[in-house]
């Protein structure tokens, strides 16, 4: 029986090798091997997987295509409902969506639908997508931030026929995906460079270096320019700090912006001369993805790395793969460990953080087991720099100059289900909506908004 097939092993770097470098972690699947993955799918009647996908993809229809060795075909079948399969197959948490809803994985193991994602998306981009048939609309958009949840509204809605146009603040275009995300598990120039090219392919126009809000606001795009119509999807970019004594000390600095110099920046790079400093020690605070990028980063980068998370290990919200990789590349993690203030030399730069032990006690609202100080436990942990890598919430500049725009008291953009803000001709989704989340999930966000700015732009003719 199909379920009796053990799941193919994806090949990786070796852990000490890699440990050194910025290279890709893992190498992912030859044809051979996604198409004896492939043979692994039950093909289910009422296929879990796909409700479980944030954009929908037909997950048992790519992988009959490619069981039967039709790449191309495939191809086609997820580039209906996924503009980026080649990042999605690298970063989107499987494990709790489409994998995490496979009937495999009931008793064994899922089916690697994202590794196989993944091989067909690559396959796409060294083969070229099959053009797109579309027929112009007359009507102009305008996508404010180019990650995932720009990248998807954008090109749905070109593929609608819009004449659409995102505004990028940064010099380069990608989001979280060129400055968050790092080289090892998301090579820039090999994938989302050519996957931000294949959304180019379809009539989108980019437009770097715009701050909206301070070059154009909302309401000129909307009242000046002649788009009918807006996506906001500008992300979470703003980060939290704890608020503890210290937090201003040379050396104390937010996952983002380590990300933005190792990323951006080009600090993985010795031809470039960027300006980032790991000392000899860093201690990363948090248990999230973010904080699992920053400490395999800072380790890569030379440092000792040491995550600190105030919960147990069973708590930590990152996905079990990049847990296990950072462990593999011989990260330390400081459990039921919380810092309670950063400690200076006499010149001001981080010497050390004082901590405190933590026990769990009752579940909060998330359900998660509420961490408590154990008293008396107060230790000092020695480090050069301290990474606060505890989420992040949105720029307020957009909404503050956009009128009318409702937001949270987290400063996230309100939106319905479909992404209609407060402000006439108005959407948003994404981080800029819901707070910090996935790729995968702002991406399904796009494309809902996409949809609904159809039904706007479409109503408003008649």
């Amino acid at each position: 029986m199909a379920n009796k097939i053990p799941r193919v092993p994806v090949r990786e770097q070796d852990a000490k090798v890699r440990a050194t470098n910025f290279e890709e972690v893992c190498y992912g699947y030859n044809k051979e091997e996604a198409m004896l993955e492939a043979t692994r799918c039950l093909d289910c009647k009422n296929p879990r997987c796909v409700a479980a996908c944030p954009v929908g993809i037909q997950i048992p229809r790519f992988i009959e295509r490619l069981r039967e060795g039709d790449v191309a075909g495939a191809a086609a079948v997820i580039a209906a409902d996924s503009s980026l399969p080649s990042i999605c197959g690298r970063v989107c948490p499987q494990e709790t969506q489409c994998e995490g809803s496979c009937i495999l994985g009931i008793k064994g193991e899922a089916v690697a639908i994202g590794k196989m994602e993944r091989f067909v998306g690559d396959w796409q981009l060294e083969n070229g997508r099959a053009k797109a048939d579309i027929v112009k609309n007359g009507h102009k958009v305008a996508i404010v931030g180019s990650g995932p949840a720009g990248l998807a509204c954008a090109s749905d809605l070109a593929k609608m026929g819009y004449d659409v146009t995102i505004f990028e603040a940064l010099h380069e275009a990608g989001g979280v995906l060129v400055y968050g995300i790092p080289e090892f598990r998301l090579p820039k120039e090999k994938v989302v460079k050519a996957e931000i090219e294949s959304v180019k392919a379809l009539g989108v126009k980019i437009e770097t270096d715009v701050v909206v809000g301070r070059t154009i606001t909302v309401d000129e795009l909307l009242d000046e320019e002649g788009y009918e119509a807006v996506f906001i999807g500008s992300g979470a970019g703003l980060p939290r700090f704890m608020g503890i004594e210290g937090e201003n000390l040379n050396g104390v600095l937010s996952a983002n912006e380590f990300l933005t110099r190792a990323n951006l920046m080009h600090a993985y790079d010795k031809e470039y001369d960027t300006p980032i400093y790991v000392g000899r020690k860093v201690v990363v605070v948090g248990g999230g993805n973010v904080a699992m990028d920053a400490v395999r980063t800072a380790k890569r980068l030379g440092a000792e790395a040491v995550i600190v998370y105030r919960r147990s290990e069973k708590e930590l919200p990152a996905r079990a793969e990049e847990v296990h990789h950072a462990k593999e590349e011989g990260i330390e993690f400081r459990m039921l460990t919380n810092p309670t203030a950063v400690l200076g030399d006499e010149k001001g730069w981080v010497r050390a953080i004082n901590c405190v032990e933590m026990a769990l006690g009752e579940a909060d609202e998330s359900g998660r087991r509420s961490p408590q100080v154990v008293e008396g436990s107060d230790f000092e942990l020695e480090c050069d720099v301290v990474v606060m890598a505890l989420g992040t919430s949105p720029n307020p500049l957009i909404a503050s100059t956009t009128e009318a725009l409702e937001t949270t008291r987290r400063g996230c953009i309100v939106a319905d289900e479909w992404g209609q803000t407060s402000r006439k001709g108005v959407f948003a989704g994404g981080d800029t909506v819901t707070g910090a989340a996935t790729v995968i999930l702002a991406m399904g966000a796009g494309r809902k908004a996409a949809e609904a700015i159809d039904r706007y732009v479409r109503g408003s003719e008649e």
